[in-house]
């Protein structure tokens, strides 16, 4: 059987424990290693709050030393706007034609996925897996409701996780989470800047230090002195 490529994109700004947890869940029910792939400037998002090769290197404090996470950072390295359908293409020219290739998305985006560049496209290049939080599964009557043209894009493709080894491309499948997650990148910025020591909770250590010692996300000169669990 040839391993999946799963690839988790997203700004990751900062990145965070239930970035993490995903990872981990998916990495290690899908037995395949999870490409994590910060955006450079990604076009349906506003700015972001830290630069790219910051919240890459945040990355790859973040998962030093773990098996099967991998920072990939193509998205950082190509000009203009970060397009999924983009980054498919090139990972499918890098794994060949044979490659299953799995991206990540989070559950509610399936619902705005007619919005994506091209985004029928993504099944020519690799399978799409969305990740659901406990208690939200993604509801085929809601979607045909809310984005019918997602719905029949999917309904035909709609699989098992286990079963999107079987093609290289042209599943969706549904992954869900086992336990909710509390930690969002919004509210972790949130509470840096205000000096709210509950933030260093939802990051490793590695990055709570960086992100206090570079003063990141309006951390201040209270935070980087306050290392060594003093918040």
């Amino acid at each position: 059987m040839t391993p999946l490529v799963l690839c988790y994109g997203g700004t990751f700004d900062p990145v965070h424990t239930g970035h993490l947890a995903i990872a981990r869940a998916v990495r290690d029910a899908l037995h395949a290693d999870v490409h994590l792939l910060p955006a450079a400037d990604p076009p349906h998002k506003g700015p972001t709050h830290a630069d790219a090769d910051e919240r890459a290197h945040l990355l790859d404090l973040a998962v030093a030393g773990e098996a099967g996470l991998i920072v990939d950072r193509r998205e950082l390295h190509r000009p203009g706007p970060s397009y999924t359908v983009d980054t498919l293409r090139e990972l499918r020219a890098e794994f060949g034609p044979h490659a299953p290739i799995v991206w990540m998305v989070g559950g509610d985006s399936v619902f705005d996925l007619h919005t994506w560049h091209r985004w029928r496209e993504l099944f020519d290049l690799g399978h799409l897996l969305a990740i659901a939080r406990p208690g939200a599964p993604i509801e085929e009557t809601a979607l045909a409701a809310r984005s019918p043209a997602v719905h029949a894009e999917l309904a035909p493709r709609w699989c098992l996780p286990a079963q999107l080894h079987a093609l290289p491309a042209g599943g969706f499948a549904e992954f869900r989470l086992g336990a909710e997650r509390p930690e969002s990148s919004t509210e972790l910025r949130r509470r840096i800047a205000a000096g709210d020591p509950r933030w260093r909770d939802w990051v490793t250590p590695a990055v709570a230090d960086r992100i206090a010692d570079r003063r990141l996300y309006g951390a201040d000169a209270f935070t980087s002195a306050s290392r060594g669990g003093l918040v």
